[in-house]
């Protein structure tokens, strides 16, 4: 289905969701869902990575991607995680050597950590499998820094690629981490000294690069992103930011005091939400969202869901326990929880089915087949795929 959609709208001008009607089922899936580009490369470098190096100690830095099936898979083959996603340490640095060979993940590292493995002579160019998206971000948030800007990095403190983006990025200049737009509007209370300069540094704890000074550092800002966040979120605080610095600084000298950089919102990211937007036009009677359960940008795609649809957040299959019953990830509570009678009673049931960026496909497959098999006298798959 993917494919045949591909070819016919290879410019990516269609978002409308396609329909599976198997007569008493159907599943109305986004027009871009699973992996991205960085993600397939990461993993097949992964691979490659495993093959070249027989008889080697293979290692990534911590989890490939926020996919579980991924990384056991990984971890089957050989591959050992040096640190969880969190950053705590599995495997001590004193027990690495030059011999070694270790992948840095799609998210990306810190320098710190780039720099620590390099003192120890392994190699991290070989197998680097950063995004190119991310590292585009980091291009911009170096050009700022050089600039005297102050880079604002939308994103969640503790994700790896966002410590990775905040490192970088405080090499060239100053940084401030901003999780949302509850957190950016405290930030403009600072830079219209609406609040005392001390309080910023309470607030925003952890958040900001060493040696910042408030009394300067927020006379420039640009605005980046982690690239799972929600494109439209980040946009957003960019555009708030901006009128902030108007406000204050006046509209004709605003060049001098924001930087314009939407062109660092990833594409794949972006077509994933933009894909979902359509699908939430969709008149269904439930949502299933397949995913990791600490996969940012899937969580984003299940709380656009919730809005809309009963919403249902599973990382594979094995949580459909059976048409009365389902075991799914309450993101409120951070939780699995189980929720009986979630399949509608009435046909055709509508359900709308998606899946984050770092989730494989065949998961997606095997959940439609899960639960087609509670929908008796469904059409064969070959003859719904043929409208394709």
């Amino acid at each position: 289905m993917k494919e045949s959609r591909r070819a016919k709208d290879y410019r990516k001008q269609d978002f409308n969701p396609a329909v599976l009607d198997f007569g008493p089922v159907q599943f109305f899936l986004a027009r871009h869902f699973g992996f991205c580009y960085g993600v397939e490369n990461a993993i097949e470098i992964s691979y490659r990575a495993i093959e070249e190096n027989p008889g080697k100690n293979v290692y990534l830095l911590s989890q490939m991607i926020h996919n579980q099936e991924v990384n056991a898979d990984l971890q089957s083959r050989g591959i050992r995680f040096i640190a969880d996603t969190d950053g705590t340490q599995f495997i001590p640095w004193d027990q690495i050597g030059k011999e070694d060979v270790v992948i840095i993940p799609a998210f990306g590292t810190t320098r710190e950590i780039e720099n620590l493995l390099l003192d120890k002579q392994v190699e991290v160019h070989q197998y680097n499998t950063t995004c190119p998206f991310v590292e585009k971000v980091w291009t911009r948030a170096e050009k700022l820094g050089k600039e005297k800007y102050t880079v604002v990095i939308h994103g969640k403190p503790k994700h790896e690629e966002t410590r990775a983006t905040f490192s970088h990025s405080t090499h060239h200049g100053h940084s401030v981490i901003v999780q949302d737009m509850e957190e950016a509007q405290l930030l403009a209370q600072y830079i219209l000294e609406e609040k005392e300069a001390a309080g910023f540094y309470r607030d925003f704890e952890k958040k900001y690069s060493e040696g910042f000074d408030i009394a300067h550092g927020l006379n420039r800002i640009g605005v980046v992103n982690q690239t799972t966040m929600l494109a439209k979120e980040t946009q957003a605080i960019a555009d708030f930011l901006k009128q902030t610095m108007i406000k204050k600084y006046g509209e004709a000298d605003i060049k001098n005091h924001f930087a314009d950089t939407r062109d660092t919102l990833c594409y794949a990211t972006n077509d994933n939400q933009e894909s979902i937007y359509e699908l939430l036009k969709t008149q269904a009677d439930l949502a299933v969202v397949v995913g990791g359960y600490n996969s940012s940008n899937t969580s984003h795609l299940v709380e656009l869901c919730e809005e809309h649809f009963p919403t249902y957040f599973i990382n594979s299959e094995n949580e459909i326990i059976s048409s009365e019953e389902i075991r799914h990830f309450d993101l409120p509570s951070r939780t699995r929880k189980t929720s009986s009678d979630y399949l509608p009673r009435h046909q055709p049931a509508k359900i709308v089915l998606t899946s984050g960026a770092s989730c494989p496909d065949t998961l997606v497959d095997r959940v439609m087949l899960k639960l087609l098999s509670y929908f008796p006298g469904s059409l064969p798959i070959e003859k719904v795929l043929q409208s394709f």
